[in-house]
Order: structure tokens, then sequence, then C-alpha cells
């Protein structure tokens, strides 16, 4: 697998360096726990009951899924995190990571909070990105009937003004501020009013370089051929592309909403096919990097080191700020810690929230590690390999 001499994810001892004993056994319990399909598949949905009803269960939450996928419950709970991230060449991208709100003045909430989050890192070289949801800033119906090129009414309109006022207003502050920007690409159906919002601030704000990053999920058949579009975008208007790559997060709820609805599925038909898309769609990138930026988002070594393996090829320094690797905190430090150690730019995704707000997020997280093949079961192994390891020394 470690075909990059500087690259060895096999490499315990700096994959691991950030923790303790004690939060490698924490760790350890938790994944074995995520492992057991049933407690996976109610547990999310009791300890909401549990917070909604005020029981005591908050403590145990924050000591165990919320401590290990999370920074904390505010920006500054999330300061000693990146601090201990960033002693280790890791950086962070403050996410905040409330979702499924519905009205103006939480989706005005949500935009303070993510500005909040661009403040905080400007000029902090612990933070070289902050990213934000379309869906924390509008109502997903909205999103919805305009992705579906249905003609809104003149309220939509004004309210999907609304909308563009409020990405608008975190775009400008971040090119202002120097501060590099993600928006997470969503589900397919909403998806056509994230791009048009993306394409629109990359515009506006990446005339000379790239502050604003579209999100391409590649577990969709369609996006290696919308990555080359895009680019043929800029290149047409004169602006540099931002890509964040990633395989994407919605495929079960996708598949399924295809076959309720009866329309062909926008998932690939297996993930030899995805796997395929997104290293193509690297090549493409490095192959037209002097008018892009990207960041790699993924938890797949072998296109971790393929990208590695491209940048060589081509001359590209290893700490060239137009390339990035990116991993959510608490998964596949094998893969983060042992790039930063090589000197690649690589940074975590830091997401924080109430806990009781952000506990969509956290039953995504443990739903993902049960299906997706192989994730749980090498996360675990990993922290096994490194238990009998400190024990030898």
């Amino acid at each position: 697998m470690n075909s990059d001499p500087k690259v060895n994810f096999d490499n315990l001892e700096n994959a691991f360096a950030s923790k303790s004993d004690a939060e490698i056994n924490q760790a350890y319990l938790l994944f074995k726990a995520i492992g057991m399909p049933t407690l996976v598949k109610y547990g999310g949905k009791l300890a909401e009951l549990a917070l909604e009803y005020h029981l005591p269960v908050k403590s145990i939450i924050r000591s165990t899924i919320f401590q290990q996928f999370c920074g904390g419950e505010d920006i500054q709970d999330c300061s000693q995190t990146i601090e201990k991230l960033g002693k280790y060449g890791v950086g962070s991208i403050l996410d905040y990571s409330v979702e499924g709100k519905e009205e103006e003045k939480e989706f005005d909430h949500s935009c303070d909070e993510i500005i909040a989050t661009i403040e905080r890192a400007k000029g902090d070289a612990n933070i070289p990105f902050s990213v934000f949801k379309i869906t924390g800033l509008a109502r997903f119906a909205l999103l919805e009937k305009y992705s579906s090129s249905t003609s809104l009414t003149t309220d939509e309109q004004i309210e999907f003004q609304r909308v563009e006022d409020r990405v608008n207003k975190i775009c400008a502050l971040a090119f202002n501020l120097k501060v590099k920007v993600f928006i997470d690409a969503e589900e397919s159906w909403i998806q056509k009013a994230i791009d048009d919002l993306a394409m629109l601030m990359m515009h506006r704000y990446n005339k000379e370089k790239v502050f604003i990053y579209n999100t391409i999920q590649f577990y969709r058949h369609d996006r290696l051929v919308f990555l080359k579009q895009s680019y043929g975008i800029a290149m047409n208007d004169n602006f540099y592309l931002g890509i964040k790559l990633v395989r994407g997060a919605y495929m079960e709820k996708e598949r399924e909403r295809a076959k309720v609805k009866r329309y062909p599925s926008p998932i690939q038909i297996d993930k030899n096919a995805s796997d395929r898309d997104y290293n193509e769609a690297l090549k493409f990138c490095i192959e037209h990097i002097d008018r892009m930026a990207i960041c790699a988002g993924t938890h797949n070594e072998a296109s971790s080191l393929l990208l590695t393996q491209m940048m060589d090829e081509k001359g590209i320094a290893i700490h060239d700020e137009r390339i990035y690797f990116s991993q959510l905190l608490g998964m596949s430090d094998h893969i983060s810690f042992n790039l930063a150690k090589a000197g690649y730019k690589v940074a975590k995704y830091l997401p924080y929230g109430p806990i009781a707000a952000v506990l969509p997020y956290l039953n995504r997280r443990a739903q993902e590690n049960t299906s997706i093949s192989g994730q749980m079961g090498r996360e675990l192994s990993l922290l096994v390999a490194e238990k009998k390891r400190r024990k030898s020394i």
C-alpha cells in the first residue's frame, strides 16, 4: 500500500501520537459499540428522546461519541483540540454542525455562527479553512423547489434572495479576511441550488486565487462530467476553481428516494466505479492545478497515496497551499497524522455545537462506520494494534 517512501500509513506511533492511553482505550470501546448494528440503529433516537425529556444522559454522550467526533459545544471549546492537532501539523476546519432548522431567525443565527468561525480562523495557521452547509441557511423545501427548476413564487424568490445574501455575506468576509471556505455538498435533489450559489461565489471572489470551494461527491455517476464542466466555466469566465473532492455521505438515502419516486438512481453502480471517478478527478485536478485549488476529503488510503504520487510526478511541492488532504475528526488518524508528519497539508473537520443540536451529525458518523464496508473494522483494528504496540514498549 505504501509506495510513497515519505508516507507510511502503517506507522501507528505517528498516527496516535496525540492520544493518551486513556483516549486510545475510550476510542476502542466506542468503536466496538459502533460495531453493534442494533445499538447504532436505535441508540441515536433513544439519545434524542432522553435529551428531550431532560434525562441525565448528556455527560455520557459528551464523554463518548461527542468527544470522539466533535471539538466542543462552541468555538471556544474547540481551542484545545485546535492547538493539540496543530502541534502535529494537522489543521482544523471549524464546522458548525447544527442542522435541520426551518425558520429565518435560525438561519440568521447560523450565518452569524459561520461568520464567527471565519473571524476565529483569521490569521491562525492552525485553521486553514471554514465550512458551511447551505441547508444551515435555507429551508430544505426551498432548495428542493429551486433545484427541480420549478418556478419560484414571488415570495419564494424574495426568500431565496435572502439565502443568497447570507451566502454572500459569509463569502465576502472570507475573501476580505483571506480565509478559505468550503461549501459542502448535500442531497442530489437540492444540489443544483448549492452548485449555482457556489459557482456565483467563486465567480465573485476567486478572481486571483481560490477562497471559495464547491464540494463534489463522486458516489454520483455524473460528477466527473460536472467537475470538467465547472473547470470549463471557470476558464471561460476567468476565475479560479476551488473543489473539495469527497466520495459522499448520503448514499443509502439517495437510493431509497430514487426507488420510491421511481427515477434513475444518481449513485454509482458499485464502489469500484466511485473509486475510479474519484481518482480520475484527482488526476484531472492535478493536470489543471495552475487554475485550481483542491482538497482531497477522503478516508481512502489508495486515493491519498495516488495524490502524493501525482504531486511528486508533477514536481509539486508537498507543502503547496493549493493541495490539501482532509479527514473527519475521530477517524482515519493513520492517514491524517502520517501525511502531516511527511509535510503534506492536512486538516481535520472539527464539528461543534450544542450536544442536542449535533446529535443528527453524530448519528450519521455512527451509521457510516457501520455501513461503509470495512470502515468500523479498520478503525477498531488500528486501535487494537496500537494498544498492543504500547504494551510492548
